[in-house]
């Protein structure tokens, strides 16, 4: 009986395969199946299986429902095989073919996102139908009132089918706002520790260290100051088999006007937070005092944790003080770090063997903690010997929501809505060229979640890189204490300074304390600028800040 599903299985495949060939050589890229399935013919070859009901009422066989409508969605640009936009470019072609309709697509630099968004919406002119937002954009649409709601699109059974419950607490949260959900399933961003695994259990390294630092390697380190050790450790000596130069310990990505603000981050959290039971004046805030917006950067916590990512700073190479975020990662793909801390694209981009030389090595694990940590309330250090994990949901969470402006917000919405299906969702999270991270339930294994080992396994992963990387995210976003996002009008504005602050750190041209400090005055000035009873009231909600 085995034999005989297999062999069903595999002829199905086979008819599949054959009727999508004939498919792609009459140039179509949608190909519908008696018993009601749907195959999605992507440009790299791949197919995306799904079914009628999942793509709605309104698509079907000699269905245009958009027919002579034109939108354009406005999106950071990485190019058509790169992150985040490559994409759109992929479902664009499957859409005009269900839809009828055509799709635009407006690339700018994301340094210039915020402020082409803006400007538009500012100006009501309705140049984009659909916008390509980071989370952090949500103070300035909220204040504007510049997104559309988008239940009645999801609930009408007319649009590809998705839903928010598939998404942890911590991740639902940025893509709505109080009880109205604004955001369109797509990125699931935040960071967790990458290590190589073959060379953190190799005993000849293990015996070494113990004699060096006088305790076991802990293999993944729990905590920051362990991580520092081992990466002192490593560092500056010739332990990978790639070439014959020496290697490094930590690598990290600290160019300024990019994103290496993020890392400081999710590092400084479990040194700066206060952990507790809920959102209190004193426990789980990080940004600002939420009964005053009195500045928190420059507490002693978050100087500290600028004081030992200097440190860290050390173990990698001189380099990297402006390189890029690819070129942090390349540095660790090719096997010259131990370590990197980073977003979800490093582990499938370990498994890319063009780029990768640590497939089935990669190891993935949940953010160590400091072991100790600033008191708010009592204004001292705690020093603990169980460190409390701190999740986060650092970075962008990439995702579309809809302008107020639009004239044809159903069609923008029908776009968004078919990357945000399940099947397409899962392309997006296997392939690492996407930039579009996992982190919904779907995604981390049985019994946590839905997905099976097998599923990676045929997206091309090795299978002993899986387990600990779905692990990793789903203990991440589900951790008890959540690094808190900032979502305050004005936000890229306070993290620009903040990152200008951090690199002038990096480079020694100033202290911590001197950058967090300088920081925390400019800070203050923005908040006044923009109205300080009102952007406190806005953080206050961002938060969850009951009083």
């Amino acid at each position: 009986m085995k034999a005989l599903r297999a062999g069903l299985v595999s002829a199905g495949v086979a008819l599949a395969a054959l009727t999508a060939s004939d498919a792609m050589a009459q140039d179509s890229h949608v190909v519908w199946h008696d018993d009601g399935s749907v195959d999605l013919l992507m440009e790299d070859g791949a197919v995306i299986k799904t079914s009628r009901d999942e793509l709605g009422s309104l698509f079907g066989p000699g269905e245009a429902p958009f027919e002579g409508t034109t939108i354009t969605v406005l999106t950071l640009d990485s190019g058509p095989r790169g992150g985040i936009s490559g994409p759109i470019f992929s479902f664009r072609p499957i859409w005009e073919e269900l839809s009828g309709g055509k799709l635009e697509i407006a690339l700018t630099p994301i340094t210039d996102l915020y402020a082409k968004m803006m400007l538009d919406l500012r100006q009501g002119t309705g140049l984009y139908d659909g916008i390509i937002v980071g989370a952090f954009f949500y103070g300035d649409l909220v204040a504007g009132d510049y997104m559309l709601p988008i239940e009645e699109y999801m609930e009408s059974g007319e649009h590809p089918q998705w839903t928010y419950d598939s998404m942890p607490a911590s991740l639902k949260t940025l893509h709505t706002w109080g009880d109205t959900g604004y955001g369109v399933l797509n990125d699931a961003d935040g960071q967790v520790l990458y290590y190589r695994r073959d060379v953190l259990n190799d005993p000849e390294h293990q015996a070494a260290f113990k004699a060096e630092k006088g305790y076991d390697m802990p293999v993944p380190p729990k905590t920051w100051q362990q991580l520092l050790d081992i990466s002192q450790y490593f560092d500056g000596k010739n332990w990978d088999a790639n070439d014959d130069e020496a290697d490094s310990g930590t690598v990290l990505h600290l160019k300024v006007g990019e994103q290496g603000h993020y890392h400081f981050q999710s590092l400084s959290a479990s040194f700066a937070m206060t952990p507790g039971e809920a959102v209190t004046q004193y426990h789980n805030v990080y940004w600002f005092d939420p009964t005053d917006m009195t500045p928190l950067i420059d507490s002693p916590g978050h100087v500290a944790a600028l004081e030992f990512l200097q440190e860290l700073h050390k173990t990698g190479p001189e380099a990297q003080v402006g390189w890029s975020l690819g070129e942090a990662w390349d540095y660790f793909l090719r096997g010259k770090s131990v370590f990197v801390f980073s977003w979800g694209d490093v582990g499938s981009l370990c498994q890319d063997e063009s780029r990768s030389k640590i497939k089935g090595i990669c190891g993935s694990a949940l953010m160590p903690s400091s072991d100790k940590y600033w008191d708010h309330e009592n204004g001292a250090w705690v020093e603990t010997d169980d460190p409390q994990p701190v999740g986060n949901t650092t970075g962008g969470s990439w995702h579309g929501v809809i302008s107020a402006f639009s004239e044809n917000p159903d069609a923008a919405y029908s776009f968004l809505s078919l990357m945000a299906i399940k099947p397409s969702s899962n392309w997006g999270a296997y392939h690492g060229w996407t930039g579009v991270d996992p982190g919904y339930y779907y995604q981390f294994l049985e019994p946590l979640g839905e997905a099976k080992i097998e599923d990676y396994v045929a997206a091309g992963w090795h299978a002993d890189d899986v387990a600990e990387y779905t692990q990793a995210y789903y203990d991440n976003f589900t951790a008890p204490t959540i690094l808190t996002y900032l979502r305050i009008e004005g936000a890229p504005e306070y993290w620009d300074i903040m990152d200008k602050n951090l690199s002038a750190a990096m480079s020694d041209q100033k202290t911590a304390q001197e950058a967090l400090s300088d920081t925390a005055a400019t800070w203050e000035e923005i908040t006044d600028r923009l109205g300080r009873d009102k952007i406190l009231k806005q953080y206050q909600e961002a938060i969850g800040y009951g009083g």
